[in-house]
């Protein structure tokens, strides 16, 4: 994995401006701690930043190459999972390469497809290319959208990036934002909507979508988008597909070049990527597959039992250790490391986060670096197999608004007047809500129970999916570690998205076709456990940590939120807040103790980016 950056600039010489793209490449170093890479040539300018997976000496960046006189560079951060599909290809058309990297595979294929070969690949990316003949950039990114692509349009080129932050470090992007920003914070965040960068200005190329940039402005080009069309398995193919997918999907991503691990919950969907990825080393390479759990102290003792997370999974991680036989690594998260840790995880995100499941997850992954640079990870499972309880509850699938913010009236409380009328939140949301129903593709037919089944599924895979996707990618490449997520392989998502909502929800439970897939795979006890959620820390010292912090925030008359929260409220919070509390804001895990982190996590955004607010 890699961060990558450039600058398109018709008029002035981007080139020539390398002290900032030194500092647009230095504020994404983290993605891409082993190596650095700079070319620049006439409109163009590109920067790269490596982590090393495969092929050390022949996968350098920008990496460039020539046919018939005419230069392409290319600039990317991901990984190909169908490399040696494609390598065969192109030695069939006549193409050499120099060294095995799938990064040499990529910009050949373009070489030969040009924009049209994103639809040959499988795998999670985000690049650019710059055509020289052509003077044009094409960028893409993954259909799933797992690797992250922003850019910023200046009155005369493009300026792109991994990350919102190196953007920011090029002096032509201003660190602003209007009501629209706002309302992404308060309104939908840690939400976000697609394509919107919440900064004004800044956009995020979308999943499954290509850009064509040259002197004539910039073109969109989707190249991928979920069709509805009747399923025509039966329900024993559609398992047996399943499995095969799934088992198919793990093997892919276990390709590397330096040590791969995985994340291991005991709950179904890591348990099931470590079982494969367990047996695969076994069999193949006649290694043990190293293992890593995350839990807080004392978590033992203060764990309450609730409708999200019906037990805890550090007995679970023991039985699959047992059932696997792994080198397992528990790290174990304290209070203290992950109040602090707050303000690197805003950091890494470059806006206010899931707070602690955040940070956590940042602390979680600095250990996991310590032994390994890749480690797989079960996130995506939940929203293409049909695991949340907005599934299942008549409640949340009835209600008119994304079923994990129906509070939002209990969270508006909490902002200023000033800023409701500023903002609108209720109208914001509601049209937000509309907008992403609109874009459902619609299947004639369907019983109106199918239909809302299939907006929920649809909302739950465009709309949450990419919080926690956003998550996982800059708490793990912020220190270094490429973390895969073999459930988001697109065919197992463009496979699912058809098949019909009472085999997703088999014998009635959540992912019962997932579960009936992996039989035989995982232990019985396994395979039935009810979903628990990623861990988060139950001891009453967290939300005594972020009542001491808010409570400074509120004392600091220069604190930048204040005049965008409603203090009376705030306060009445603080004063009543107990560890019984119960405020489910946003999700499943973020609570009241996670609404004055990330009311924290805000103000110090405003500050640390100087945020300017224009209304």
């Amino acid at each position: 994995m890699c961060g990558i950056s450039g600058w398109i600039d018709w008029v002035n010489d981007p080139g020539g401006q390398t002290d900032t793209l030194e500092e647009m490449n230095e504020r994404i170093s983290p993605r891409g701690p082993d190596d650095a890479g700079f070319w620049a040539k006439g409109p163009a300018a590109f920067t790269h930043r490596r982590l090393v997976v495969v092929d050390p000496a022949g996968g350098k960046q920008p990496m460039i190459r020539a046919k018939e006189g005419r230069l392409y560079v290319l600039v990317y951060n991901g990984e190909l999972y169908n490399t040696e599909e494609l390598r065969r290809e192109l030695r069939e058309k006549g193409y050499s390469f120099e060294g095995h990297s799938d990064t040499e595979v990529l910009l050949l294929s373009y070489i030969e497809w040009g924009p049209a070969c994103v639809e040959r690949l499988n795998g999670i990316y985000a690049f650019a290319i710059w055509d020289e003949g052509r003077e044009q950039l094409f960028m893409a990114r993954d259909r799933i959208g797992v690797k992250p692509l922003f850019y910023y349009e200046t009155p005369h080129g493009l300026i792109f990036a991994s990350e919102i932050k190196a953007l920011l470090a090029n002096p032509l992007v201003p660190s602003r934002i209007d009501g629209e920003g706002l309302a992404e914070i308060f309104a939908l965040g840690p939400g976000r909507t697609p394509g919107v960068g919440v900064f004004r200005g800044i956009k995020e190329v979308l999943p499954g979508d290509s850009i064509l940039f040259d002197r004539n402005g910039l073109r969109i080009i989707p190249y991928w988008r979920l069709e509805s069309k009747p399923h025509e398995d039966d329900l024993e193919k559609t398992i047996a597909t399943v499995r095969e997918l799934v088992l198919d999907a793990v093997e892919r991503q276990l390709v590397s070049d330096v040590p791969v691990c995985s994340f291991l919950s005991g709950g179904l969907d890591s348990s099931a990527i470590s079982a494969v990825a367990s047996r695969y080393y076994q069999e193949r390479r006649g290694e043990v597959l190293h293992t890593f759990s995350v839990d807080y102290v004392e978590n033992d003792r203060y764990f309450r039992k609730n409708e999200f997370q019906p037990n805890p999974d550090a007995p679970w991680v023991e039985k699959m250790v047992r059932y696997l036989g792994t080198h397992h690594h528990p790290v174990l998260i304290d209070t203290p490391e992950l109040y602090e840790s707050l303000f690197p995880a805003l950091i890494a995100r470059d806006l206010p986060g899931m707070t602690d499941v955040d940070s956590s997850l940042l602390l979680f992954s600095a250990e996991i670096k310590k032994w390994a640079t890749v480690a797989l990870s079960g996130e995506c499972a939940d929203e293409i197999f049909a695991g949340y309880p907005w599934f299942f509850r008549e409640d949340l699938i009835t209600a008119p608004t994304f079923p994990w913010s129906v509070k939002l009236k209990d969270r508006i409380r909490y902002l200023s007047p000033e800023l409701v009328e500023a903002i609108r939140p209720e109208e914001y949301v509601a049209h937000r809500y509309e907008e992403a129903l609109s874009e459902v593709p619609r299947l004639p037919g369907e019983s109106e129970q199918e239909a809302r089944m299939r907006e929920i599924q649809y909302l739950s895979l465009t709309r949450w999916m990419p919080v926690l996707l956003d998550r996982k990618d800059r708490m793990s490449m912020a220190v270094g570690l490429e973390v895969r997520v073999p459930f988001a392989d697109h065919r197992i998502v463009e496979y699912l998205w058809n098949v019909p909502w009472e085999w997703k929800a088999l014998h009635g439970r959540e992912k019962g076709l997932l579960r009936a897939a992996l039989t035989g795979i995982l232990p019985a006890e396994v395979l039935e456990r009810k979903k628990s959620p990623y861990p988060k820390t139950h001891n009453p010292s967290y939300l005594a940590a972020v009542k001491q912090g808010m409570y400074r925030l509120l004392d600091d008359p220069h604190s930048p939120i204040l005049p965008l929260i409603h203090r009376k409220e705030v306060m009445k919070l603080l004063e009543e807040a107990t560890p019984e509390s119960h405020l489910p804001w946003f999700g499943q895990l973020m609570n009241v103790p996670q609404l004055f982190a990330y009311l924290i996590q805000v103000n110090a955004w405003l500050k640390e980016y100087r945020v300017e607010i224009t209304l």
